[in-house]
């Protein structure tokens, strides 16, 4: 019978299961990552709903939940049985916010906004096609309107994201790339009324946004350009629609203000 045992110069048998080993992991933290890319849209899920998007079995999605939960990337909500993000997420989201330097500049101009104009304001970034509030300081009145507003939108349904796609074309194109899913009636529905506004923007140096990602909620929004003209984030005021368009250029004038002293503070 042969020995089961390698000498010691034998070759060594184990990369393939080695290789195997190392996908594997790779697709154990691909699924997890795309797990908690499931709650984007959703504030709770169940075993099932998850498993369904990802494709695998509830035995999988189970695991793979009580994994995040252990280190508190996710948590189960008692009363419900379901899952939601955990706050290790967000300790760790505000961590990587408060570490960039867009963000440490433009807080007190942001807060400084906020107190003249009484209005929501935003600082934005483009992600490909869509934009992304890294910061959001709110008034006491905009709160309940602001229920249920994302902090990712799709570029054509907001003041900063027009904005931006005006002073950068590869905003633009991955937009287009995209299509134009509408959020309420007044989104832009296709790549010719998108082209119009971005020019009208490119002609004013500013972005309108009148009940386009939600109804009552309108905006100005002024580019944050470095020195080749290129849009490299936002600044967007925020209120009712009401109150909003009838002091668009007041707003669109402290907007830019605001958004030109960031770009030379961070000397873009």
């Amino acid at each position: 019978m042969t020995s089961a045992v390698e000498s010691p110069d034998s070759p060594d048998p184990s990369p393939p299961s080695r290789v195997a080993e190392i996908d594997g992991g790779l697709r154990s933290v691909l699924r997890a990552l795309d797990l908690l890319d499931c709650f984007m849209t959703d504030e709770e899920l169940g075993v099932a709903d998850i498993a369904r998007r990802l494709g695998v079995a509830k035995s999988t999605a189970h695991r793979l939940l009580t994994t995040l939960c252990a280190r508190g990337f996710a948590e189960q909500n008692p009363l419900t049985g379901h899952y939601r993000l955990g706050f290790h997420l967000y300790e760790l989201g505000q961590l990587a916010l408060s570490r960039t330097d867009l963000h440490q500049a433009a807080l007190p101009m942001l807060e400084e906004l906020r107190e003249r104009t009484g209005c929501t304001v935003h600082l934005a970034v483009a992600d490909g096609a869509e934009i992304v509030y890294l910061e959001r300081l709110q008034t006491l009145r905009d709160v309940r309107a602001f229920h249920g507003v994302a902090r990712r939108l799709p570029v054509h349904c907001t003041g900063s994201g027009k904005v931006i796609a005006a002073f950068d074309p590869m905003v633009a194109r991955a937009r287009a790339a995209a299509g134009f899913t509408r959020l309420t009636s007044s989104s832009i529905r296709d790549a010719a009324h998108f082209n119009r506004e971005l020019a009208e923007i490119r002609r004013i140096g500013y972005a309108v946004n009148t009940d386009e990602a939600k109804h009552g909620l309108s905006s100005v929004a002024a580019p944050i350009r470095d020195h080749t003209g290129r849009a490299r984030a936002a600044i967007s005021l925020v209120g009712p629609t009401k109150e909003i368009v009838g002091t668009v250029e007041r707003h669109a004038r402290l907007a830019r203000t605001a958004a030109n002293r960031l770009a030379r503070t961070l000397c873009l």
